[in-house]
């Protein structure tokens, strides 16, 4: 059987979240480039795979399928093993604590978090464009406040959805990653169990090799 197909960036955080999941469930893939430089992402070929003309694409024979965390959810369903079970599907209360975190990963923790990186990381060094430091400190108060919250939870459960990991936990990271490269990466140290819930999600295997992917640009 061929292999799927990721199509953009491997550093792209939308890329790795999906290569994420494929390295947990073991499946083979393939990661094509998209070169954004080119314009390849508004090319008809791309278009006929992401009609928004984003990343990633995914390609699983005639499947095509786009968003990162739908085509995580195909990868999770598509190879589940009793050893990988990370949406819990088997249990309708966990299952529906794994879609409260991932909801709110996507809502409320990656909006007060990714404006850091872009400003921090991606603007400066692969845009050319300053730095706006209000944007930042915004976003760090938007960030602490979600912190608090995530301090809670994990003060009483290892991972967000319960004392299991699970789609929700490692969802976050992609950008956090990216994050830690940032000036700001000691935030964490002021939330003792977000600080020990990311280690364990970095001491991960698959976290460690998708990692080696996303080198971050120096802050």
């Amino acid at each position: 059987m061929a292999p799927v197909k990721v199509f953009g960036p491997a550093m792209s955080t939308n890329v790795a979240r999906v290569t994420l999941f494929l390295e947990e469930v073991g499946a083979e893939y393939e990661v094509v480039n998209i070169d954004f430089n080119t314009m390849e992402h508004k090319s008809p070929e791309h278009l006929a795979r992401n009609p928004f003309g984003q990343i990633p694409a995914f390609q699983d024979g005639d499947l095509l399928l786009w968003e990162s965390r739908a085509i995580s959810k195909y990868v999770l369903r598509k190879y589940k093993t009793d050893g990988v079970d990370l949406l819990r599907e088997g249990n309708l209360e966990e299952a529906a604590m794994v879609d409260v975190w991932t909801e709110v990963e996507a809502h409320t923790y990656n909006p007060a978090l990714s404006p850091i990186v872009y400003q921090c990381l991606i603007n400066p060094m692969m845009r050319g464009i300053p730095t706006d430091e209000k944007v930042v400190a915004e976003s760090l108060e938007k960030l602490k406040k979600v912190l608090e919250v995530y301090e809670a939870r994990l003060s009483k459960h290892s991972y967000l959805a319960g004392d299991f990991v699970s789609f929700s936990d490692l969802n976050h990271f992609p950008y956090t990653f990216y994050f830690m490269a940032t000036p700001h990466a000691a935030l964490f140290d002021s939330y003792p169990h977000v600080k020990a819930w990311w280690e364990r999600l970095m001491a991960r295997p698959a976290v460690k090799k998708i990692a080696a992917t996303m080198v971050p640009p120096k802050a």
